[in-house]
């Protein structure tokens, strides 16, 4: 996965390794004093879930960058001081200690930086449609229960 040639804004869904840290460097800006970067990574259990040996991502392809990019304008909306943002999800199986996901926001200040992360991450979740499987001592499953994609609008509220 390539860096963008141009813009501030990395989007990006992959079966390869994520660039976790060419992701943290890419999002430094002359003007931005703060970078947070989010980096979900594979564990090896879960609650009720002991010996989780391996993660799987499922995604509806077609559908991942433009949420991605509705999800990239609501946080320059919220936060309209925000320099860089990237949100890159993998897919296919993961090992433990794989990262599985990587959000990074740059801004001028810290504040914005960690709010609107937070903001990316959790949105994401719930509203790009990308599923996980665990496979765990016992078993194995697509999730807990079954999970809505919400609007971008919806977590705009």
């Amino acid at each position: 996965m390539q860096r963008p040639d141009s813009g501030d804004t990395w989007l990006g869904l992959t079966d390869r390794e994520l660039p976790v840290h060419d992701v943290g460097d890419w999002a430094v800006r002359p003007d931005c004093g703060a970078v947070v970067l989010f980096s979900g990574t594979a564990r090896d259990h879960a609650k009720g879930r002991p010996e989780v040996s391996l993660l799987e991502y499922e995604a509806y392809e077609e559908q991942v960058e433009p949420r991605l990019a509705a999800l990239a304008t609501e946080m320059r909306r919220r936060w309209p001081d925000v320099g860089r943002i990237a949100m890159i999800h993998r897919v296919g199986p993961l090992r433990v200690g794989e990262s599985a996901v990587v959000v990074a926001v740059s801004s001028p200040h810290r504040q914005a930086a960690f709010e609107a992360a937070s903001f990316g991450i959790d949105a994401l979740k719930k509203t790009v449609p990308i599923w996980k499987r665990e496979r765990w001592a016992g078993g194995e499953s697509w999730g807990l229960e079954a999970q809505h994609i919400a609007d971008i609008d919806a977590e705009a509220g």
